[in-house]
């Protein structure tokens, strides 16, 4: 399956705001630190998400033994 970097980014950014978020909300009040958190959460899944590569999908052959 090829994913693109972007939309993996996406998704990582996505759940790991709406994780943020259910956690901020336990209390049925988000606070502006809170709000802080939820958004910086999603841009550092972002950014790191980015930022690493996918893997090749080109596959190695083993040597072979003499």
């Amino acid at each position: 399956m090829k994913i693109s970097r972007i939309a993996k980014a996406v998704v990582s950014g996505i759940a790991a705001g709406s994780a943020a978020a259910l956690t901020a909300a336990q209390d049925s009040v988000i606070t502006t630190g809170e709000g802080v958190t939820i958004a910086l959460a999603v841009l550092g899944a972002w950014g790191i998400t980015y930022a690493v590569p996918n893997r090749p999908t080109q596959t190695r052959s083993l040597p072979r033994d003499l």
